[in-house]
């Protein structure tokens, strides 16, 4: 092994990459989201191969990691394109149902009480780009401004336990 492989292949990254079948790879960002990837890094004989490919993928995830998903997801995509890392798709991540469903939460009580975006975020001091974004579930949206947002609208944060259907 040359020494500038084996120094990438030291090198420690946040997030983490492994095969969880012949044709699945998963990695654990910084923040505990988990995605898949459709890949045959696991049929590569070499385990040296193997490894080479899985730290791609976390130097690509620690490089591109922001709250932003949408923008992280197409920069992460293009990356590894770039990198030649053999891959077909990669999903939404495992938070992306729950996203969407407190951004639909937020657009259904600003609707509710006549308010526009622009004034909801105004209020909370959020972009009102941001704020299109969180309510379309694209965005990870910190507790400090997801209880803003909250107050604004007069709402509260409550934690409910999931319902068993």
């Amino acid at each position: 092994m040359d020494k500038q492989l084996k120094k990438f292949l030291e090198t420690e990254y946040k997030s983490k990459a492994q095969i969880l079948d012949d044709r699945t790879v998963e990695v654990q960002a910084q923040d505990g989201e988990l995605f898949q990837f459709i890949s045959n890094v696991a049929r590569y004989e070499s385990e040296e191969t193997r490894l080479y490919y899985l730290h791609l993928f976390e130097m690509a995830f620690d490089k591109h990691f922001c709250d932003d998903k949408e923008m992280m997801s197409n920069s992460i995509w293009r990356e590894l394109n770039l990198l030649g890392v053999p891959f077909m798709g990669m999903s939404a991540g495992n938070r992306h149902r729950e996203r969407v469903r407190i951004g639909g939460q937020i657009r259904q009580l600003r609707q509710g009480k006549g308010m526009e975006a622009r004034d909801l975020a105004l209020l909370a001091g959020i972009d009102a780009a941001n704020l299109s974004r969180i309510e379309q579930g694209k965005y990870s949206v910190g507790l400090d401004i997801l209880s803003r947002i909250a107050f604004v609208l007069g709402a509260h944060i409550d934690l409910v336990p999931n319902q068993v259907v």
